[in-house]
């Protein structure tokens, strides 16, 4: 086959635009890979070898096949809008990008399911059904620019998470392309507790290490039948921390619980969406439930008395629903808004006990001071998956390793009180050293070997989730040595 426009004689770029039927699905030269060098995680920058686009399964498929007989490394991208590096082509991949498989194949409203495509964007879902009632919970900030695959490989999580799970409580079935080509489906009638092994926990959040998935059956809710939306001031981000964990002591599961800090506030305040919040205020919180229509009032009362308890100087609830939508922009521009206020930032994805919220926090802003670097704190305080954006100029020296080393330190601080380094950002290459914070080198190990069932040549996206080679490698040769002696 002759392909129109193909300046190359590189025969892997020109076998692979073969499988995909044209010269434009395919891109090879520099000035077109510079795009696809980083994904939202943009201090490691690396070119990738091409950039193919497949219209199906098949063709994925058949592009892995080459890439494997040929020991090409490959790895698959959506959007694009990952935080930890996952999609970047560090060992030179061929990027296998899913934008083009982007249809919404099949809506069951009686079994409350859709079938779509990697490619198919999260907020689209809930855009292409809402008018029949029904929605697709998983909400993270990028939902109207990112991927459900993306969000699959990730297991995103999102604002409303607290009440409705991340990513892994919405699947019901996925197309997998394993890394030799193979496509295998995993619960394919979207059926809930199949027997065997928990396949579909184990490929979601697996972060694109284990195979490719082509086609996600996810789990669509009914729209609530009312939800209502509060603000709350705080002078003291002790105070907002502590109305918290009040709220959830009281019996009261937000759909919603989410904190900025005053220098977060100043970031959303300085772009797209401003509310007027007050520039001396130290904290605030969006707190928003739903339900039956008859119990909503009588938790709104609830969380307006913990707040008031807590010294709130202001809490009120959203009169009407423009109003809400307003709150709500502008807490999900809030890791973008920090361009508004700093040339770059950093944002890092810990977890902690609700409990300890205060003690870390006051931790975070010493590292701040020791650093001499701003973080900003925005977070889903319900669950306690914290979000710290350090804030840095990369054009002065030494900085963006202050930064990084700064971010770490969060992350360990996160350790320490019984955390773990990430609740929906992923580990990709920016935090699989700090795997070591919360794993044991055994632990390690038996998750590698898992990997090397699924991906024993560790051509597909290698280099990422876990830590690099060193006393692992060690162990793994001893416990070997001692199966077979």
């Amino acid at each position: 086959m002759k392909l129109k426009g193909m300046k190359t004689n590189d025969k892997h770029i020109l076998n692979l635009a073969k499988i995909v039927g044209n010269a434009q699905s395919i891109l090879y030269k520099k000035e077109d890979l510079i795009a696809y060098d980083c994904d939202g995680f943009t201090i490691h920058k690396h070119l990738p070898y091409a950039v193919v686009f497949p219209k199906d399964t098949s063709e994925v498929a058949e592009i892995v096949k080459y890439c494997s007989n040929n020991s090409l490394p490959f790895l698959a991208r959506g959007a694009g809008t990952g935080l930890s590096g996952g999609a970047i082509p560090i060992n030179g991949e061929v990027i296998i990008s899913l934008v083009r498989m982007k249809r919404l194949l099949s809506v069951d409203l009686e079994n409350r399911r859709a079938v779509v495509e990697p490619g198919f964007v999260n907020l689209k879902l809930t855009n292409s059904i809402s008018d029949k009632g029904y929605y697709y919970a998983p909400d993270p900030s990028s939902q109207y620019c990112c991927t459900i695959g993306g969000n699959v490989a990730e297991n995103a999580g999102g604002a409303h998470c607290l009440k409705y799970g991340v990513t892994t409580n919405h699947i019901l079935g996925l197309e997998v392309v394993l890394p030799n080509g193979e496509i295998i489906e995993i619960s394919p009638n979207g059926i809930p507790d199949a027997p065997g092994y928990d396949l579909l926990g184990l490929l979601t959040g697996s972060e694109g290490t284990l195979g490719i998935v082509t086609k996600i059956t996810v789990r669509i809710l009914k729209n609530p039948e009312a939800k209502q939306t509060v603000l709350a001031y705080f002078d003291k981000v002790e105070d907002g921390s502590k109305a918290v964990s009040d709220i959830i002591s009281a019996g009261i599961v937000p759909a919603a619980l989410e904190m900025m800090d005053k220098t977060a506030i100043e970031g959303v305040e300085a772009a797209a969406y401003p509310v007027g919040h007050p520039k001396d205020i130290e904290a605030v919180l969006l707190i928003e439930v739903d339900g039956i229509s008859a119990g909503i009032d009588e938790q709104i009362n609830q969380i307006l008395e913990v707040c008031k308890n807590r010294n709130v100087r202001e809490v009120r609830a959203a009169k009407d629903e423009a109003e809400r939508a307003r709150w709500w922009a502008n807490r999900k521009t809030g890791f973008g808004a920090m361009g508004a206020i700093s040339p770059d930032y950093l944002v890092q994805d810990g977890v902690i006990p609700r409990s300890r919220l205060p003690e870390v926090l006051e931790r975070i802003n010493q590292i701040s001071k020791d650093s001499g670097l701003r973080i900003a704190n925005i977070f889903h305080a319900g669950d306690g998956n914290l979000h710290p954006l350090v804030l840095f100029d990369a054009r002065v020296p030494g900085e963006t390793e202050k930064a990084l080393e700064a971010g770490s330190a969060c992350l360990q601080v996160c350790a320490d009180v019984g955390g773990t380094i990430t609740g929906e950002h992923g580990v990709g290459i920016e935090k699989k050293e700090e795997m070591r914070y919360v794993f044991k080198d055994e632990e390690i190990i038996a998750q590698t070997n898992i990997r090397e069932v699924f991906n024993p040549r560790n051509l597909l996206n290698a280099g990422k989730l876990f830590p690099t080679p060193g006393r692992c490698v060690e162990i793994k040769k001893e416990l070997k040595e001692k199966a077979t002696s």
